[in-house]
């Protein structure tokens, strides 16, 4: 990878789909692994040549500013942003409380909010492109998943906002996949007391391709929504 290489920050990036999106661009794209933690973050960075790390708690809004501020400076540009990491957890409601609200909406929306400003100056000087990835509960209403489908209909309405803000300037994808085989979905899975079957998932690295497909478009043309959804018969 060149110096000159396009630079990447993913989100989420030590496993599942966000693992999956960087695997699928670090062969063009010098890749920037957002994670958690060290212990997460630094295994990934040896999959990709020259990866650099972000890690941060995303809702420490202190420790995600300083993070990227120090990526930066290495990479010293950025062209693609996928705001990638997200939390969910089964509950209607009712069984809902105002702890749970506050830490899924800061994770799912406002982190995202708040990261995407402070790297719009450097999106817009690249001409770049911010990805978000949503889900199918940021179109349809699940009354079991009310927070995580009230956090992603509130991503859909923020990033239906950035788009017509920056259009001519930054690219804005938003996509909406299905259920993909990951260790969230085995876990939100499980919370519904309901069994696990991989094959009626979609592979990450198939919807990975998705977002690839997005960045090469020419820089004339934007996709604004992908929606994915598995063929199985409902």
């Amino acid at each position: 990878m060149t110096p000159e290489a396009p630079v990447a920050l993913i989100t989420g990036a030590t496993r599942g789909l966000g693992a999956a999106i960087a695997k699928e661009l670090s062969s063009t794209h010098r890749i920037i692994v957002g994670g958690r933690s060290a212990d997460s973050v630094m295994p990934a960075l040896q999959a990709f040549p020259n990866a650099l790390p972000l890690i941060a708690d995303l809702a420490d809004e202190e420790a995600l500013a300083t993070a990227f501020d120090r990526a930066m400076e290495v990479a010293g540009r950025l062209d693609v942003l996928v705001n990638n990491a997200g939390i969910g957890k089964k509950a209607t409601i009712d069984e809902t409380d105002r702890v749970q609200w506050r830490s899924v909406l800061e994770t799912n929306l406002v982190a995202v909010a708040d990261l995407t400003r402070i790297a719009l100056p450097f999106l817009r000087e690249s001409l770049g492109t911010i990805v978000m990835t949503n889900s199918g509960a940021g179109v349809r209403i699940y009354p079991s998943d009310a927070a995580y489908c009230v956090s992603k209909w509130a991503l859909k309405a923020f990033t239906e906002c950035l788009r017509e803000q920056e259009r001519g300037r930054v690219r804005v994808v938003s996509l909406h996949p299905g259920r993909i085989d990951t260790d969230m979905q085995v876990e939100m899975q499980a919370q519904a007391g309901r069994p696990y079957r991989p094959e009626e998932h979609m592979r990450p690295e198939d919807v990975a391709r998705t977002v690839r497909l997005a960045l090469d478009l020419p820089s004339s043309m934007n996709i604004d929504e992908i929606h994915l959804r598995t063929t199985e018969k409902k």
